[in-house]
């Protein structure tokens, strides 16, 4: 885990990255193009998270990474036993009893799991930034993510138990893993630094277990994982009561998202009980949201702005330190309208959520 901060810092970010990804994804922009740095130019303690078989995250009490026991774990692992050991340090490191959690694709997947299921850790997020949110994936177009049970079987037969795509950081493979990740979140040449490409990719795809994209695939195919990965739908994944989930919640998705579509994002809406912001950016993709350029401007000012609001009405009320008193979504958005909806929302889709993990 890594944290940028000033001297006297306000409120401790945390920031927790998507699939395939690191918590170097925050910086790898220009210092006015990243929201790690930013966040910390406006004076926040800003830690960064790492999920477990990434780069920074393959120490174990007990267990090497060169053990297949140590890649026995998926995302059900990293929301119930990662995420909340990670917020519990940022507390007892900082002094404070609460903080912002911002998550990305995978990291926003972990924290509905988390703040659903532990209300003594939802307790501790004041406002839940959940930028392209991923828990279903009916609607993916991304050709990797409808591809990817070929995995099962192939690592079944090669016993293949890590994903460890260290190749991409020589540069001879980068502009190969270039296109990865493009056919995985889309692409949108105008929105992103191609003189950074290079950067991108010396850290992008990162490791993760096969067990973690197998269950991944059990939500686009889930007659195909479970039974020969030996993982249980409804045992790994814990019974998430949205509408019970205190949390302030703002949102965002992407219209042209490969990944998560905003299609998948406006089954989640309905179900979020306290969500206090959301906005579809229709011409942005899967990366727009850590390294576009014009992210600052659309993404990243808004909710520096949420952030300063929800401190001022807490303050107002004093309420220092703790939670801001947040009931409906105005609370928070001075601007209602300029919450976009749900682009062609089909009422019996949300009425029957695809996701057999997911109780909403």
């Amino acid at each position: 885990m890594l944290f940028l901060s000033y001297p006297d810092p306000k409120p401790a970010v945390f920031l927790q990255h998507g699939i395939f990804g690191e918590g170097s994804n925050w910086v790898q922009n220009l210092a006015n193009n990243s929201l790690g740095f930013i966040l910390a130019d406006s004076d926040y303690d800003v830690w960064l998270g790492n999920s477990r078989g990434t780069t920074w995250s393959r120490r174990h009490k007990y267990l090497s990474s060169d053990q297949e026991e140590f890649w026995d774990f998926s995302f059900h692992e990293m929301a119930m036993y990662d995420l909340p050991a990670m917020i519990d340090f940022v507390l007892q490191k900082t002094g404070q009893k609460q903080i912002y959690y911002v998550g990305y694709s995978q990291g926003s997947t972990i924290a509905f799991i988390a703040f659903s299921s532990m209300p003594e850790l939802a307790q501790k997020i004041k406002i839940f930034f959940a930028l392209a949110p991923v828990t279903t994936i009916k609607y993916t177009k991304s050709p990797i993510m409808k591809m990817s049970f070929l995995l099962d079987r192939q690592c079944k037969i090669l016993k293949m138990w890590k994903f460890l795509p260290e190749l991409c950081s020589y540069s001879f493979f980068h502009k190969s893993c270039a296109n990865m990740f493009f056919l995985l979140g889309g692409y949108n040449e105008k929105n992103l630094n191609m003189s950074r490409l290079d950067v991108y990719t010396a850290h992008y795809p990162d490791g993760t277990s096969v067990k973690n994209i197998i269950h991944w695939v059990q939500w686009c195919f889930p007659k195909t994982g479970p039974k020969r990965w030996g993982i249980s739908v409804h045992r790994d994944c814990p019974d998430m009561t949205l509408k019970k989930m205190p949390v302030p919640t703002a949102v965002w998705s992407g219209g042209e998202d490969w990944t998560a579509d905003w299609r998948d994002v406006s089954l989640l809406l309905p179900r979020i009980a306290n969500i206090v912001y959301y906005r579809n950016i229709t011409d942005w993709n899967h990366w727009d949201f850590v390294w576009g350029m014009n992210a600052p401007e659309h993404l990243y000012s808004k909710i520096i702005e949420l952030m300063e609001m929800s401190q001022q009405k807490a303050s107002s009320l004093g309420l220092v330190g703790n939670r801001p008193l947040l009931g409906d979504a105005d609370s928070l958005d001075p601007f209602p309208q300029s919450r976009e909806p749900c682009q062609g929302q089909h009422k019996e889709a949300v009425r029957h959520s695809p996701s057999p993990c997911l109780s909403l």
